[in-house]
């Protein structure tokens, strides 16, 4: 799965609506459904702020491994 897939996939199984993670990540609804479309390019520090928000690793969010492991807390 890439990382759009992801994200997707994340927001899905916890119902929220693309309106609700782009206010998070102050972003405009239509920039979000780009983000899940693959159509833009996610920045580093909005995939920070998901993977915390999902409490998933940056490895599993960004595709890389398809085990999901928690966020690593401090």
């Amino acid at each position: 799965m890439n990382c759009s897939d992801i994200i997707k996939s994340l927001r899905v199984q916890k119902f929220y609506t693309q309106q609700y993670v782009a206010d998070l990540l102050n972003i405009c609804q239509k920039t979000y459904s780009d983000y899940e479309l693959g159509y833009t390019r996610i920045p580093i520090e909005s995939l920070i702020i998901l993977a915390k928000f999902y409490d998933v690793d940056m490895n599993y969010i960004t595709g890389a491994s398809n085990i999901c492991n928690t966020y690593p807390k401090k």
